[in-house]
């Protein structure tokens, strides 16, 4: 029988899956080490479970001891996984940046989690590295990981996520890609791929708000490149001691918002549902497609699983808010056809009044309205049929024939949202500007905005 003795002998063994549809402009191949497949959703569960192993083997991490790390949330992860399974306790220190979902899986299982703001150098006692280490100090019988500087975490990945990778490829990859963090991942699979060939290209993928790629070119830690960024898992305000530049070719930089949004798109064009780091991660690759050539075999490493980033990154108010997401709303389809007044009708008009109006300004939808507020609805489908059955309803009161109120939105909807709203028995929505003047969106509108 194939039967794992426990959740940690899942750890590894991840697959490599080609890309398509998002490279057919490559001219190469290209593809995806995919470590969402481990365990806890992130290839952190290799170096997590290396560090505890190593921990333990010198006597640093012992029989009932508490584990503290400081962590944006996937290396907790792992390491709340062997602490599960070997007896151990957890706290985790974490950045106000990262998303509430990472912080609640950590708690999930079984972890203590604190909070500490983003916006402080690593110096300061509010950091998250020096909280952490301070606690380590306060607490007895605990161990602080410390996955920057712990050379276990880059040993993980030379003993398993390099061999995995040559293998996969058959030996035959030309240009591995990767976003830069604590170091542990890219420089141990660096370390091992440039072993078996040393011409393979290493192309480390970093944020704009980061110090590491300035220091990889000029080997000067300056401060004036660090502010803050939105992007999770990658980029550093510091060195961590993991990191051996030498075993990396190239380091490229990548916005904010362009990282989110390839993120979005690897998973509508490759089902892959990736977090923040892998969009990252091929952004870069994008940037540098015109370095490559047609028998290149690049293989981009996919860090963690897009269900970390459900509040941000695959939000889409999370992503108008910052500006990376261009989106339609109702105001931009109003403000696209120019000042035209809404017509409408009042209960009190006849079916006749409504069908001079529709023909007149050439609308198949209309409101009706009572005391500037809509009270229901005509159009041109629904008079035809009346009509159809009983001629003589042309003479009738539109409220003997009105038919239910347009629904009501929010003036900066996105245009998405409206076709939820529209349907055959309803062929219109409403919404009120910023002066309370009421404006109509048709189904005719929302097509034509979403084929622009």
């Amino acid at each position: 029988m194939d039967i794992k003795n426990n959740i940690l002998e899942t750890i590894g063994n991840t697959p490599m899956i080609r890309l398509n549809r998002i490279v057919k402009d490559f001219p190469c191949t290209v593809l995806a080490k995919v470590d969402y497949f481990n365990p806890g959703n992130s290839i952190k569960d290799r170096m997590a479970l290396k560090m505890v192993e190593v921990a333990e083997q010198e006597g640093k991490l012992k029989p009932g001891g508490t584990i503290i790390e400081g962590t944006s949330g996937n290396t907790g992860m792992g390491l709340a996984l062997a602490a599960a399974i070997k007896g151990y306790k957890c706290i985790f220190v974490t950045t106000d940046k990262q998303s509430k979902e990472k912080a609640d899986i950590l708690k999930a299982v079984g972890a203590e989690v604190i909070v500490c703001p983003t916006n402080v150098h690593p110096d300061d006692p509010m950091s998250y590295y020096s909280v952490a280490a301070r606690l380590a100090r306060e607490i007895p019988n605990s161990y602080h990981m410390n996955q920057y500087d712990n050379l276990a975490n880059r040993q993980a990945h030379y003993e398993t996520t390099g061999p995995e990778i040559w293998k996969q490829t058959d030996g035959k990859i030309t240009h591995l890609v990767c976003t830069a963090g604590t170091g542990g991942t890219i420089t141990g699979v660096a370390q091992y791929l440039k072993e078996q060939n040393p011409n393979i290209q290493v192309w480390a993928i970093d944020v704009y708000g980061s110090l590491l790629t300035k220091y990889f070119r000029t080997g000067e830690i300056d401060m004036n490149e660090v502010h803050p960024y939105f992007s999770e898992g990658f980029g550093e305000d510091f060195v961590p001691k993991n990191y051996d530049m030498s075993l990396i070719d190239h380091f490229e930089q990548v916005t904010d918002k362009d990282g989110a949004i390839m993120a979005r798109k690897l998973a509508k064009k490759e089902g892959l549902f990736c977090g923040y780091s892998a969009g990252s991660c091929f952004q870069g690759l994008l940037q540098l497609k015109n370095k490559l050539k047609e028998d290149d075999l690049v293989v981009c490493i996919f860090h963690d699983h897009g269900s970390r980033y459900v509040g941000k990154v695959y939000n889409d108010q999370w992503m108008i808010e910052r500006g990376f997401l261009d989106v339609k709303t109702f105001k931009d389809v109003v403000s696209a056809r120019g000042t035209k007044r809404l017509i409408t009708i009042t209960p009190e008009q006849t079916v006749a009044d409504a069908f001079a109006l529709m023909k007149k300004y050439d609308i198949e939808q209309m409101p009706v309205m009572k005391d500037h507020a809509p009270v229901g609805s005509v159009s041109d489908g629904g008079l035809f049929r009346k009509l159809f059955d009983n001629p003589d309803l042309k003479n009738a009161l539109i409220e003997d024939i009105i038919e239910h109120p347009f629904p009501v939105v929010a003036f900066d909807t996105p245009v998405e949202k409206l076709s939820h709203y529209i349907d055959k028995a309803n062929g219109a929505v409403l919404a009120k500007d910023e002066a309370g003047i009421y404006h109509i969106v048709t189904k005719y509108d929302v097509i034509e905005a979403l084929g622009k």
